[in-house]
């Protein structure tokens, strides 16, 4: 065993001082392949990332939330509706809700307004989101003015900003009383834009959600499960778009390693066949030519994928952030919990270093079977 190692330290040996004379032909190859796993890393390392970000997100958010649809669209939650899913086996609590949009023509952005049942706000008061605090101006204490859709204008006093660690949910969020919300958008009493609902045993989820789609059959129940997958569609589709931007240069490198790999110069072959003149044998020569290539693989996976979690999780991606997370005039700002899928990296492993390392073998043993005296005069 001591032998078979110190073998293959000579064989490093000898492959790191060739590869060294011809220095300026594998530092340029050995930069654009860690480029390329550095472009492909930083992709996959986002929009992992993202979708763990919006797990978490999303794992405090109801199971079920029931809309009723009128002509196909949203509509409001009438009276009577809670006393209906209340009689549903396996439903175990109903929170009818009260939310909105507003269109802030300062800013020009959207804002959220919501009356939480579970936080009491007092009546001509407020709590805003850190983007919505920052777009405006805002801090505890300062009062704000919203004109309504119905032509009033009311004004608030805004009592707290709700904390940076929730932004990613809250950024555009404004936060009031009930009465204050049903007088804003004259909400009749009573109704509700959409209803949250728990369920006492989680594998049941779908099947509460068919007893209310068939006892309701105006409503649309939306399972926390399908929100999931539609954020993880989002995030593929996305990514997606950026390695097709990326195809064309993923596409060059891959001409440029083969041709490289495949194709020896005329320095190898003589090399080669003076290695073969003074005694190494045939697999001698390929597992030198193998370590030349699991070197220059190995350092440019490394040196990429090293690169990319820097600027994905430290840097906060700013190559591929406006892709990859979207655009919006009030846009939360957060970092990413670093999170690494295994399987992801051993992927990215598999297509970037082995087809080299594959591209390498053949030529190095057609050199290596040949004539000693032949592969000199070449």
């Amino acid at each position: 065993m001591n032998a078979w190692i110190e073998k293959q330290r000579h064989l490093i040996d000898f492959t790191l001082a060739s590869l060294a004379r011809r220095k300026a032909k594998n530092l340029g190859l050995l930069l654009v392949y860690a480029l390329l796993v550095f472009v492909l890393a930083s992709v996959a390392l986002y929009t992992h990332a993202l979708r763990q970000e919006a797990a978490q997100v999303l794992k405090q958010s109801p199971e079920i939330v029931l809309q009723r649809m009128v002509a196909g669209r949203h509509d409001l939650i009438p009276p009577g509706y809670l006393e209906k899913i209340g009689r549903i086996r396996g439903v175990q609590s109903i929170e009818g809700r009260l939310w909105g949009y507003y269109y802030d023509p300062v800013v020009k952005a959207n804002y959220t307004f919501m009356a939480p049942a579970a936080e009491a706000v007092k009546p001509g008061t407020l709590v805003v989101g850190p983007a919505v605090a920052r777009s405006r101006g805002l801090a505890p204490g300062n009062t704000i003015s919203f004109r309504a859709y119905s032509g009033k204008l009311f004004s608030f006093t805004v009592v707290g900003v709700l904390p940076h660690a929730s932004e990613l949910v809250s950024a555009d969020l404004v936060l009031m009383g009930e009465a204050d919300f049903r007088a804003f958008f004259e909400y009749p009493a009573g109704q509700h834009t959409d209803i949250a609902l728990s369920v006492a045993n989680p594998l049941e989820v779908r099947t509460v959600a068919a007893k209310l789609a068939s006892a309701l059959p105006d409503s649309r129940p939306i399972l926390r499960e399908e929100v999931l997958r539609t954020y993880a569609s989002v995030f593929d589709w996305r990514e997606g778009i950026v390695l097709a931007l990326l195809s064309a240069a993923i596409f060059a490198f891959a001409i440029l390693a083969w041709e490289k790999a495949s194709g020896l110069s005329a320095e190898e072959k003589r090399e080669i066949g003076i290695l073969k003149a003074i005694g190494w044998e045939t697999g001698d020569v390929i597992k030198m030519k193998l370590w030349e290539g699991g070197l220059i693989s190995l350092t440019a996976f490394l040196a990429g994928f090293v690169a990319a979690y820097l600027q994905v999780f430290r840097f906060g991606a700013p190559l591929f952030e406006p892709v990859l997370k979207g655009w919006a005039v009030l846009y939360p700002r957060f970092e990413l919990v670093p999170a690494i899928d295994g399987l992801q990296v051993a992927t990215l492993f598999f297509f970037t270093v082995f087809p080299y390392m594959a591209a390498v073998l053949v030529p190095i043993w057609r050199a290596a079977i040949t004539d000693p005296d032949s592969a000199m005069r070449s």
